[in-house]
């Protein structure tokens, strides 16, 4: 249900809100981000210069958002943005009132919000609540180990009752006949069958080593090295780590590789083997991943200053200049994406323009043009094996189906060049021979 009121938000504007849609939600996940990491600085009763935490967030949306492999599926897409790009932000952003809970009203609220957020997650997206839960259990199981003896009781309050939201709209979200409709069309109760875990288990292999090489998450790094250098505590010194900063990093991994095969293991019955290539997918234990790098960075921000000081200024120089560099190749990619854009866009709204014409003037079949970008699903596609596209823009324009208007510009062109070899060969012939009348086959040009 959360995800059909996001989808409504910019589908309800039509191509206006698919259009706008990118630009708004990349301030919205701005502004969480940094509403996120100025709560763990107050918690943690740290502090940064100015400034420096919107730049730590700005960063991390960079690398989050335009660092994927296929930019315009992960972001630009709004159906692929609501269920894969935000749901991980929101997660997140989700556990502020537990950091700034300090009086016992404070504390209720948050168990509140964390029981009403949780059951919003659950019905927004399967593999963010996945991931959300994986996380709880772990805080759970090291709970006495990661939090002080005052606030162990209230974290324990308010993961029983984010696990219980997540659950409840988990629940609400399997129940409903669409969901049910979905996992008998993909034969979902096979997922658990030990050749389907096998073959998910390759998929995932194949998506570590993408993002094992995947350079630009190294920026998340660099970006948390500024912060673990300039980060100090209220009275001015350098917060030293404790024990529970190698076991944070540890379980975060931990829970990044587990909940990340899970998620391939539950999107393999729809997918298939291409769940190894559709790297919208991955956005939801992408963001884990980009926490856990982020948290090794200040890690090792802070030990520079502890340990060589000398090496502080040209190490957070050095760091700051990676970031910049990052965001300018992000740039250079963005600009090249934006002219296969704004190319398609026009080819679009030509075609668009024209079949709606056609479709009012009472056609029932109309031809229409792939017009590929990114990988996106295409009527006609996969050599014509894939067939719900092409259902879905004969409903789109209201007609009973649609032809492939490629076969058809094919056929035309044949068709012009054997008249224009016939008007050839008419034209060299006396002028007393009779010309074929044109109502013979100008009806023909103009089809």
């Amino acid at each position: 249900m959360a995800n059909g009121v996001l989808v409504a938000s910019y589908a309800t504007y039509g191509t206006a809100g698919h259009q706008w849609y990118a630009c708004i939600s990349s301030v919205v996940i701005l502004l969480l981000l940094w509403a996120c990491a100025t709560a763990v600085l107050r918690s943690a009763r740290w502090r940064l210069p100015r400034g420096m935490t919107l730049f730590a967030a700005a960063i991390f949306l960079a690398v989050f958002c335009f660092g994927s492999v296929n930019t315009y599926k992960t972001f630009f897409w709004p159906a692929s943005s609501v269920s894969h790009t935000l749901p991980p932000v929101l997660a997140a952003a989700a556990t502020i009132p537990a950091l700034l809970a300090t009086s016992r009203r404070g504390k209720t609220a948050a168990v509140v919000s964390a029981l009403a957020l949780g059951a919003v997650l659950g019905t927004l997206s399967e593999e963010t609540s996945l991931i959300a839960l994986t996380l709880l259990v772990l805080t759970l199981l090291l709970g006495r180990r990661l939090f002080p003896a005052g606030r162990i009781t209230f974290a324990r309050n308010w993961c029983a009752a984010a696990a219980a939201g997540i659950l409840i709209g988990t629940a609400v979200l399997l129940t409903s006949p669409g969901s049910r409709n979905r996992r008998t069309r993909h034969h979902a109760d096979s997922m658990f069958a030990p050749e389907s875990l096998l073959a998910a288990l390759r998929g995932y292999a194949h998506i570590l080593h993408t993002l094992a090489t995947s350079w630009q998450y190294l920026g998340v790094i660099a970006a948390g090295v500024v912060i673990g250098i300039f980060i100090r505590r209220h009275d001015g010194g350098v917060p030293r780590p404790d024990h529970r900063a190698p076991l944070l990093i540890a379980s975060g991994t931990a829970a990044f590789l587990l909940s990340g095969y899970l998620c391939t293991v539950i999107a393999y019955p729809a997918f298939g083997p291409s769940v190894a290539t559709s790297n919208r997918l991955w956005n939801d234990f992408i963001f884990l991943l980009l926490l856990v790098l982020a948290g090794i960075g200040c890690l090792l921000g802070n030990a520079t200053v502890r340990l060589c000081r000398p090496c502080m200024k040209p190490v957070a120089v050095g760091a700051a200049l990676a970031c910049v560099g990052l965001t300018a190749l992000f740039a250079a990619s963005l600009h090249t994406l934006e002219a296969e854009m704004r190319v398609r866009a026009k080819a679009w709204d030509t075609q668009d323009h024209l079949l709606k014409k056609k479709a009012a003037g009472g056609a029932t079949v109309l031809p229409y043009t792939p017009l590929v970008i990114s990988k996106m699903s295409e009527p006609f596609g996969n050599k014509g094996k894939r067939v719900w596209p092409a259902s879905c823009v004969a409903t789109y324009y209201k007609v009973n189906k649609i032809i492939d208007g490629r076969i058809l510009q094919s056929d035309t062109r044949t068709s012009l060049r054997l008249r224009g070899r016939r008007s050839t060969t008419w034209s060299a012939k006396p002028r007393t021979v009779e010309k074929t009348p044109t109502s013979t086959y100008s009806p023909g040009l103009s089809q």
